[in-house]
């Protein structure tokens, strides 16, 4: 089993950026996909990028397409979404996730604590 540390939210300004990374525990961290969900106040969560264990492909939502961008570093047992332009529609709470897997995945097993990204417009 995975387990997932959150890092990185904040309070920034619409057309800002942000930066969250996700620390994960353990030896087998290329044995998972990787993924950000978030979820805004009274709102379902929400698929927003994921990616493949050898960091290869990426899919994301139409939401965030062109400002996000996901990636990993297999040795440091990381991910990183790198968000720009940001909107104040982006506020949630961002939850780092994982499954294990070769494919690409808008589902997940694992997830960390999330981590508050507010964006004020």
């Amino acid at each position: 089993q995975v387990q997932l540390a959150e890092s990185g939210g904040g309070l920034v300004q619409a057309g800002g950026s942000l930066r969250l990374s996700c620390a994960a525990s353990g030896r087998t961290f290329i044995r998972y996909a990787m993924g950000w969900i978030r979820q805004a106040p009274g709102k379902e969560r929400e698929f927003v990028a994921g990616i493949t264990w050898s960091g290869g492909s990426t899919n994301y939502a139409d939401s965030v397409k062109g400002r996000f961008t996901l990636s990993r570093d297999n040795a440091k047992n990381t991910v990183y979404l790198q968000m720009n332009s940001l909107k104040p529609e982006d506020t949630a709470v961002y939850y780092c996730a994982a499954r294990e897997g070769f494919g690409l995945y808008v589902t997940y097993d694992y997830w960390g604590q999330g981590t508050q990204v507010t964006v004020s417009s």
